[in-house]
């Protein structure tokens, strides 16, 4: 079968392009176009015209995609009968002019946010039964012209560099002149499927068109650069648009301020939701921030639990060891096996990532071993895990201060510090990242 030609354009090279009827009578100037994201998220399904004649009060007209075909020359012109109709409620449509170009979108294959300066679009043709049998007459290969065809205008990519700022600095000028000053950059795109969208309605609110299983995929780190970058009301839509899980991980990556940022709109039930998902630590130097009153109003809203342990660790200045612990961690009796560790873990249903550790309690409930992970899970299952713990226990009081903390961490190039109180029971533990985290925050 004959291979079909397509032919490549751009939002800015498109826009204010004449588009005539099929006498050739021009009927009006490309100013938008228009995306139906339920329908097809990937093709604009029409071009949005000011008519000839019309002021700029009048409303503007569309035509459909399908019913323009290419000139020889290049130029748009409408099929037969064809006519641009009123242009339906702008709600329902994206606009690719409006919403998008000079906008912040995210890209999450690259996990960044950037800003558009042009779209790239593709024309390729729409064959119909007839025109797929006259082209099947022809020697194979032969290119098949756009011209006489209906068309579909596909989104190709979003260009976010220089030469998409070229091309919109020199509309006005001819196609030739534009693509050659804008080739000498180089190119600078996201494909069209790598870009989730933060678009806007016509009431300029922020809603968004991104897909949850990419932001979960996303590391909480990345997510929060992402966060940063985006402006306030696009960062609040993408915050709230978030599970409570994603939500919890990507607040304990920003800052303080910005923390507070994300959820002073949000009720005390909302955040509550997010704050029983964080580390409590996190939690805790989180709710520490905020006045006492709203605090309190959070922590209300929390189940029991959770409340307490974020509780117990407010008590703590925040420069002390206490203030940074947190409270997931395992322990065990100093008689356990490596198959109660096994189990152990099974019923953790805290982050998993940072655990390195399993601390062993006497009868007293005091610490009196550390056990790597990593050896009891390859140890038989009726190994005493004593055997495997360390000839030596590291750890500090509730009320060593910061410095005290990373020296030992520093000097027995620790993975995990077991904080007791007075009595040598475990009150919590500190992890590496959270002393790197904190070291980060120093500097």
């Amino acid at each position: 079968m004959t291979k079909q030609a397509s032919k490549k354009t751009s939002v800015s090279a498109l826009m204010g392009s004449p588009v005539t009827d099929a006498g050739g009578q021009t009927v009006g100037h490309v100013r938008e176009f228009a995306v139906s994201p339920p329908v097809d998220a990937n093709h604009v399904q029409g071009l949005v015209l000011r008519l000839v004649g019309a002021g700029r009060g009048k409303r503007m007209s569309m035509v459909a995609v399908g019913d323009l075909e290419l000139t020889a020359a290049g130029g748009l012109r409408m099929r037969g009968q064809a006519k641009a109709t009123p242009m339906p409620k702008e709600e329902s449509f994206l606009l690719l002019e409006r919403d998008l170009l000079d906008q912040q979108i995210i890209d999450v294959h690259g996990h960044k946010v950037v800003r558009v300066n042009d779209v790239d679009l593709v024309w390729e043709p729409v064959v119909d039964a007839g025109a797929a049998a006259a082209s099947d007459s022809k020697a194979d290969g032969a290119e098949g012209p756009l011209e006489g065809h209906g068309l579909k205008l596909r989104i190709a990519e979003v260009e976010v560099g220089t030469r998409g700022a070229i091309r919109r600095l020199l509309k006005g000028l001819s196609a030739g002149t534009v693509e050659r000053v804008a080739g000498r950059f180089g190119t600078s795109a996201i494909p069209w499927d790598f870009v989730d969208l933060i678009d806007r309605d016509p009431s300029r609110r922020v809603r968004l068109k991104i897909e949850q299983e990419k932001l979960a995929k996303m590391h909480p780190s990345d997510l929060a650069d992402i966060l940063e970058d985006l402006a306030p009301a696009e960062r609040q839509a993408l915050f709230t648009s978030l599970e409570e899980g994603v939500a919890a991980e990507a607040l304990e990556e920003v800052e303080p301020k910005m923390q507070k940022s994300l959820t002073e709109e949000l009720d005390s039930e909302q955040v509550a939701g997010i704050v029983e998902e964080m580390d409590p630590a996190a939690a805790a130097d989180f709710l520490a921030e905020l006045p006492e009153e709203r605090s309190e109003a959070i922590l209300e809203e929390m189940a029991p639990e959770e409340r307490q342990d974020v509780e117990e660790l407010l008590e703590f200045s925040g420069d002390s060891a206490a203030g940074q612990m947190t409270t997931d961690y395992i322990s065990l009796g100093e008689g356990a096996l490596a198959s109660d560790a096994v189990d152990a873990l099974r019923e953790f249903g805290d982050d998993m990532e940072t655990l390195t550790h399993i601390f062993l309690v006497d009868e007293t409930e005091a610490l009196c071993g550390v056990v790597p992970l990593l050896k009891a899970l390859l140890a038989p299952p009726e190994t005493t895990l004593a055997s495997l713990a360390y000839g030596h226990i590291v750890s500090c009081d509730v009320h060593a201060n910061w410095k005290k903390v990373a020296e030992l961490f520093d000097k027995y190039n620790l993975r995990a510090l077991a904080v007791v109180d007075e009595e040598k029971k475990i009150a919590g533990v500190i992890y590496a990242e959270q002393v790197i985290a904190q070291l980060r925050t120093m500097n």
